[in-house]
Formats: C-alpha cells, structure tokens, sequence
C-alpha cells in the first residue's frame, strides 16, 4: 500500500463486540425452539447464546441442543434469578442480554440497542417496549380470561435488557432470594448505582401470554415484589439520611410493570 508523505493511513474498522445472551429455561420445551430462533434471527452479530436449563423434566434441554450454535447447561432446580446468574457465569460477551424461554426478540432488537450505545458510549444499558400476544395454543376462553394481549408497555423486564457486562458486574447478580421480581431488585439497585440507561420507543420484545406464565404460576410469590421496593427505598433512605437527623424522603421509584419476570 502506497502512503502519502504527511497521511497516516486510516485506521482498520474495530470488530463488532461480542453479545451473550442468556436463557434461562424451566419446563419450557414447548416455546424454548422459537425465543431461541428469535435470537438467532438477529441482525446483529456477533452473537453468543448459553441457555441454562434450571433443573426441567421436559426435555427442554434436548430442545436447546438442537441447535448447534447454542451452549447449553444443566443445573438443579434453583430458580430464575439462580439460572440467569449462571450464564453470566458462562458467557464470554463484553454486553449482555437476556430473553425468557417463552418469549420472542424482534429481529431489530440488539442492532437497535447497540447502535444506541455506540451513539453515547456513557450509557451502560438499553432497555425497550414489550408488545404482548396471546399464545397460539390458547383456546378461545383462556383468551377471555388472559387479558392484555396487544397492549404495549415500557419493557422493564430482563428480555428487553442489553448492558454492558462491566456494568452488570458493578451492580451485582441477581437476587436468588425470592421465586419472582429478580429483575425488578436488580433494576432497582442498578439506579442506586448511578448506572445510566436509555428506554428505546421501538418494540423489541414480544411477550406471550399464556396459561403458565411465571406470574401466573407463582401467584403466592407476588409479595416478593413489595418486599423487593420496600428494600430499596430503605436502602436509599439510610443513604440519604443526614448525620444525627431524620431520614430524607425518598426519591419516586419506579413501580414494577406488569411485565412478567
């Protein structure tokens, strides 16, 4: 190559950084094949995917393996904050994402959110909206009665999540204490942290309902949610208080949406 005296040569385009996503699975052989060919759909690379599967008789696993270019891992049953954290253990990507085994990305999702990244690179995390749909399986009455179907919400849900791993570190895994709203505490703490987040107006994820949502299967878990806010707003009320005096009020917090975890 010929280079002109007084020009340096410009500088070779970087790489694409490497994206993990992690799907954590439990009983959920019957949806698992499609949010896994949603990720695979994506038209962004490069992409690593690890699905966890958290302990399943199904054979969601065999699902999962089928897939050539998907790692999969196979621990006890532990939970979802327990899996999620088990494949941040395991992927080799400088961002991470996550999807739930019975939902689906829209193909654009991670090329949005990456560009939005590289756009302002002091952002450590891009969140989306959600669009739900009814599952195809449901028969006409459990459509009746699993209402919500088309809405479209602010995606405070882990499927919508793209953040630095860097980032995620700083803030810590998710909790593994309760059986639902893993998301919500860490999203909860990541705010505590000062993390700097951005909300996408596009939709990038599509939510199924259906008759086995984790909501819905683990109704009696739903005092884990006001158990989650309620550590939150004491731990930035202890921050706040002035030395020898009472604690300041604190700031409004984000409700959960009713985005499932």
């Amino acid at each position: 190559m010929v280079v002109r005296a007084g020009r340096r040569p410009a500088a070779p385009p970087q790489p694409a950084p490497l994206v993990t996503v992690v799907i954590p699975v439990f009983n959920g052989a019957k949806y698992l094949g499609e949010a896994i060919e949603s990720v695979l759909a994506q038209t962004y690379r490069p992409i690593d995917v690890v699905v966890v599967d958290d302990g399943s008789s199904d054979g969601s696993a065999a699902v999962a393996r089928r897939f050539a270019a998907v790692r999969c891992c196979v621990q006890l049953h532990a939970g979802p904050g327990a899996a999620r954290n088990r494949g941040v253990g395991l992927a080799r990507g400088r961002f991470l994402a996550f999807l739930d085994a019975d939902d689906v990305w829209t193909p654009e999702k991670l090329e949005r959110q990456m560009a939005a990244l590289r756009a302002d690179p002091t952002r450590d995390m891009v969140l989306g909206h959600i669009r739900q749909f009814h599952s195809p399986d449901l028969d006409d009455a459990a459509r009746r009665r699993l209402t919500g179907a088309g809405d479209v919400l602010a995606g405070f849900a882990a499927g919508t999540l793209l953040v630095e791993r860097e980032s995620f570190v700083r803030v810590g895994p998710f909790t593994t204490a309760g059986r639902v709203g893993e998301f919500i505490d860490w999203y909860a703490r990541a705010m505590e942290h000062g993390l700097k987040s951005l909300m996408l107006p596009e939709v990038v994820l599509l939510r199924r309902i259906h008759a086995t949502n984790t909501v819905i299967r683990e109704r009696g878990a739903r005092t884990d949610y006001a158990r989650i806010l309620k550590a939150s707003l004491d731990r930035r009320r202890a921050k706040e208080a002035p030395p020898g005096g009472a604690p300041c009020p604190a700031p409004p917090h984000p409700s959960p949406s009713p985005a499932r975890e």
